[in-house]
Order: C-alpha cells, then structure tokens, then sequence
C-alpha cells in the first residue's frame, strides 16, 4: 500500500464512521469500535513502514493553494507514527469505555470519531495551513463533548478548554502567518531547513524588522496552553473533572500530546535559537510545572482531579527534558545528553499517554459501581471485594509513580539522564516532584483499597470478564515497554538523531 493511500485512509476512515455511527442510533458504539480497530491496525502498519535514517516516509504532497503556500502535504518520521499508533490505542480505550452512553449515542461516537480524525490529521499533516485545520479540528468535537455529556458544570468547563486553546490558536496563527509573509512557505521540512542555516530569521527580519523572538513566544504560547504549561492550565483540572472519563481519556491521552508534539515538529526546528535565548525563564516554568502539578494533585480529594494534576505534573517532564536540550552542543557528550533527553520525551508522551488513560478508565469502572462517586475518602478496602480491579490499577498507578519495570520508568529516566548534564539545577529540583507524586499515589492506594469497606461500597462488583479481557492488553504494553523499550526507541532513535542534526540553537 503506498504512502498516499495509507496515510490519507488513515485520517478519513474515522470520518467516514462517524458518518456512520452518526445514523446508527444504538449501534453506534459497534460501529466506532470496528473502526477504532481498523484506525488501530493501519497506524500498526505506518509504524512498520518508517523510514531507517528517521525521515519522512509515506510522503504525499500534491499543490493546494500555491499563492498561499497551501499544500496537502502529509508524511510520518518515527514521532509521528508513534503519535499515530498513540491516537488509536488511546480512541479505542476511550470507545470501549463508553458502554453506558444512552443520550444520543450516535452524536456522541460520530464527536469521538472526528476527534480521532482530528488527531490523526495533526501528526500527519507537513505544511501549517493542513496542519491547523485538523488541530482546530480537534477543539471542536472535544467542546461538545464536554458541554453535552459532562457533569453538573460541564458548560463553564467546556467553555474555559475552548476560550484558552482558540487563544492560543490565534497566537499561533499569527506567529505563522508572519513567517509565510516572509518566506512564502508554510511547509515545515523547508522551514526547517531554512531555519537551521540562519535564512529564517533573516528573512524575517528583512520583512518584518527584528521580531523573531516574538514570533517564538506566541508559537510557544500556544502549545504552552495544549500541554498544559503553568501558568496556562488553569482549564485543565475543571475540564478534566467535567468531562465524561471516557472523554478525559482522550483528552489526557492525545490531545495533551498535541502541543509536545507541536514544541518538536515546530517551535524547536522553527525558533530553536529564540527558545535558547530564554531558555532560563522556560526551563523555571517546566519545574513550576512538575512541582506545582504534583503539589496540586496531593491537595486534591477528587480522584479524576487527582489524576488531571498528576498529568500536569508528568508532562512537565517532557518541558523540562525539551527546554533542557535547547543548547548549542559543545561536544559528544552533550550531543549524547541531547539524544538521551529528547528520547525520553518522545517515549515519556507515549507512556503517560497510555498510562494515563488506563487510570480514568479505572475511575469510570469504580463511578459506574457506585452511582458516581469518584471522591477518595468515599472508597475504602477495595481491595478485598474487587481484588482484580486492585491488581491491575495498581499496575497502572505504579506506572504512573515511574516504578522499574513499567513504562512509566524508562522515559522519565532517559529525561533525567539527558537533562542533568545540560541543565543540572533545574533537574535537580525537578526530583522533588517524582518524590510528591510518589506520596500522592501511594495514598491514593492506602485510601482506595485498604482499610474497612464504606457501607455504600459493600457490595463492590469486581471486574467481569469483558473489562479484564480488554485491560489485560493495555497492563500487558505497560509491563512490556518497561521490560523491552527498545521495541519504541530503536524505531524513534533514528528521528532524534535527524531532529537534533537539523535543529539550530
């Protein structure tokens, strides 16, 4: 199958069953489950396709709009594909975690489908005009999630996740259209490469007089509030608590992604000299963002709170292991710590995207069985009537805590083993948010599963069969990736090295 056929089939199959599910009133969940496997199985066969010297593969450009610089111009390296494969496994999470959807369940699959679409689009697409029509794709399904399926103040939360990320929409919109007036292009390989010998700020300059940095400060802006940095993720924690669980699995678990992935395939090949500049003040708001979000999730009573802050946290680590390679390399060794950083990150969002995933998909287990309770003091001794629930949610938890031997381990140490040599002192303190989090899920443990059964929970059903039957794969990659992580990172090693070779800083 070649690269036009794959990657475009990709991205359109989950529009073409939303239409579907869209008209298949209660069949609607067996028609987004079909093509959620489906989705699953082609991002298996990008995966298999990527290039060996970590380049584009699947490449299809044809001319859109040449005036304007428009083409539809897709392609996948081993971030992308690895976003891909992300995308399907965390949609299909999402699907099969909604079996108790009864208010227009057709809308409500044909949303996730689009979502899906979206995401797809955004870790395919190479030129911005194509990439921004599937990030703002993206926003859209995700707000009416929220406001149609969400709990008691799903408006106010729907519409602070839509406000903040248009804002940073438009802050990306404009730094991008700055560059095509100054280049005449919006595809990112040749803005890239204009950019790693110096050409792009020039030009930027001529036209527009000396406000590269600027541009960079909005393009980061607007990832910043995707992420979520702080002091930009004042949306997250409602929008995460409103939404449906199988909707902040989707949230957490890819559209998060999206503003990492958009630090590495724009702002750092684009403005990676600007980011070197301010480097200091950034990599102070990636430790604020790791401590901070650790802090806040050990204040928390809520457990889908709890987990919202614990993302905030982990995906502070990907800040602190991108701002910390932002630096020229003086040798071997610190191109090696480059490498070893940016490795981590890339496993570090596959990793806490999965694993974060499989923790809101234990909540919305444990809210189902108990008439939405979802606060941890409500539960208690779950361990003893639910002991398979026990099991594997510890499983994932402890993934979540970085544990050897889980997923979850091997990204933050690739991290921290890049950032430490580059940027000790922000690294160091860093350190103090693995310990926080640590406390947080090790008493989310003690106060959810030991200790006497509350009353309301006496009669707690453990997992049946069909939700043991589709957990076991997720624990099961968890437990692998710890185990063998080169399955990900001899494929994604390739990229890193061919990023780093064409980033200028």
């Amino acid at each position: 199958m070649s690269g036009i056929h794959l990657l475009t089939l990709l991205t359109m199959l989950p529009l073409v069953g939303a239409a579907i599910a869209l008209w298949s009133g209660k069949h609607a969940r067996a028609v987004a489950l079909i093509t959620t496997l489906i989705s699953l199985a082609l991002a298996l066969v990008v995966w298999t396709q990527l290039p060996a010297n970590g380049g584009y593969g699947l490449v299809e450009q044809h001319v859109w709009a040449p005036s304007l610089g428009i083409n539809y111009y897709l392609g996948v390296d081993g971030l992308g594909a690895l976003m891909l494969l992300l995308s399907a496994i965390v949609t299909l999470m999402s699907v099969d975690a909604a079996n108790r959807v009864h208010h227009q369940p057709g809308l409500y699959f044909a949303l996730v489908l689009t979502l899906e679409a979206g995401l797809f689009g955004s870790f395919t697409a190479l030129n911005f005009f194509h990439w921004f029509l599937f990030w703002e794709l993206c926003l859209i399904p995700a707000f009416f999630l929220i406001k149609l399926w969400g709990g008691a103040r799903r408006g106010p939360a729907a519409t602070q996740f839509f406000v903040y990320t248009m804002a940073g929409s438009m802050a990306l919109l404009v730094a991008f259209l700055a560059v095509f007036l100054s280049t005449g292009s919006m595809d990112f390989p040749h803005l890239t490469l204009l950019a790693s010998t110096g050409e792009l700020e020039q030009m930027v300059t001529e036209h527009l007089g000396p406000v590269m940095l600027w541009l960079a400060i909005g393009v980061l802006a607007g990832f910043a509030v995707k992420v979520p940095m702080i002091p930009f993720h004042t949306w997250l924690p409602a929008a995460y608590a409103e939404a449906p669980s199988p909707v902040t699995m989707l949230l957490t678990g890819a559209m998060s992604k999206m503003g990492v992935y958009g630090l590495l395939r724009i702002a750092l090949p684009l403005f990676g000299a600007q980011i070197a500049q301010i480097r200091t003040p950034l990599l102070v708001l990636a430790v604020a963002t790791v401590v901070m979000g650790a802090f806040a999730a050990a204040a928390q009573k809520d457990l889908k709170r709890i987990f919202a802050y614990m993302s905030v946290n982990h995906l502070g680590y990907c800040l602190l292991g991108i701002f910390a390679l932002a630096v020229p390399a003086a040798g071997a060794a610190a191109q090696t710590s480059q490498a070893m950083a940016l490795n981590g990150v890339i496993l570090q969002m596959f990793n806490h995207g999965l694993t974060a995933a499989a923790l809101f998909w234990f909540v919305a287990m444990m809210q189902q069985r108990t008439g939405g309770h979802r606060g941890i003091d409500q539960f208690g001794g779950l361990g003893k009537p639910a002991p398979a629930l026990f099991g594997l949610m510890c499983i994932a938890l402890f993934s979540s805590l970085g544990l050897p031997g889980l997923n979850g381990f091997v990204g933050e140490f690739l991290i921290f083993r890049g950032a430490f040599p580059l940027a000790w002192v922000a690294a160091t303190v860093s350190i103090l948010g693995l310990l926080v989090t640590a406390a947080v899920i090790l008493t989310v443990i003690q106060k959810v599963f030991t200790g006497p059964v509350p009353e309301h929970c006496a009669g707690f059903p453990d997992l049946h069969h069909s939700e043991r039957m589709a957990l076991i794969p997720v624990i099961g990659l968890m437990i692998l990736l710890g185990l063998l992580p080169q399955l990900i990172v001899e494929s994604v090693n390739p990229t890193v090295v061919n990023l780093l070779a064409h980033w200028r800083f």
